[in-house]
């Protein structure tokens, strides 16, 4: 079904100078001109839209990142996980843009090539296609003042092997949603998006709260009794 810009304009709640900019920008694709003043785009713009607005709204991603994760026009939903995983990967990247070679990494990290292997091999970092980011950086300061503390690495092995546990479920449920409707839009992305990027850490944080709140109360009420 083609839709008129008027139409599609009152399906997404958008401006014709916004869809214009989506179509200039790659994020949507060229609209039919069976006539000369007779633009027709293709219905799955409304579902392209939307997902834009959620992206934009629900996690800030800007024009230019949004355009990667679209992986410039190509962008559909699909039910793989190739868009997610896009989207993921630009999560988890530079948060100023910055790649650094394991070369350069490991000059600025004070790493040697063991102790970032180490690193690793453990899964307490990644390596990404485009190498390491600032986010890396961060963590292996992280790492250094840890130890300086001698605090035990038990907490960070621990946040491995429960991801590693989450992760699998995280996928197993995806893939079942995803494979069991194949007319898929952005309703189902939002909430495997929503479930994994906000859920997944808020339910994580308020437990930690919880149970230090409770530790809190337990060594009041064992002070008072004494």
């Amino acid at each position: 079904m083609a839709l008129k810009m008027k139409h599609l304009m009152e399906a997404t709640g958008e401006s014709k100078s916004t869809i214009l900019f989506y179509v200039k920008e790659g994020l949507l694709s060229e609209p039919q001109k069976p006539k000369p003043n007779l633009h027709l785009y293709d219905e799955s713009c409304i579902n392209i839209i939307k997902f834009i607005k959620y992206l934009q709204h629900q996690f800030s991603y800007t024009i230019a990142q949004i355009k990667t994760i679209f992986e410039e026009n190509n962008f559909t939903f699909s039910d793989d996980f190739s868009m997610m995983l896009r989207s993921l990967e630009l999560m988890g990247g530079s948060p100023n843009g910055k790649w650094y070679s394991d070369e350069d990494f490991l000059e600025l990290s004070e790493l040697t090539q063991e102790e970032l292997n180490n690193y690793l091999a453990k899964g307490w970092l990644f390596k990404q296609e485009k190498g390491f980011s600032s986010k890396e950086l961060q963590l292996v300061e992280l790492f250094k003042r840890a130890k300086a503390l001698n605090l035990s690495e038990e907490l960070f092995d621990a946040y491995v092997s429960s991801a590693i546990e989450i992760a699998k479920i995280e996928y197993e449920l995806s893939a079942e949603l995803l494979e069991s409707d194949k007319t898929l839009n952005n309703e189902h992305y939002e909430v495997i998006f929503d479930t994994i990027l906000t859920l997944k850490p808020y339910i994580f944080n308020m437990h930690t709260m919880q149970e230090h709140q409770k530790q809190m109360e337990l060594k009041k009420s064992g002070e008072e009794s004494c």
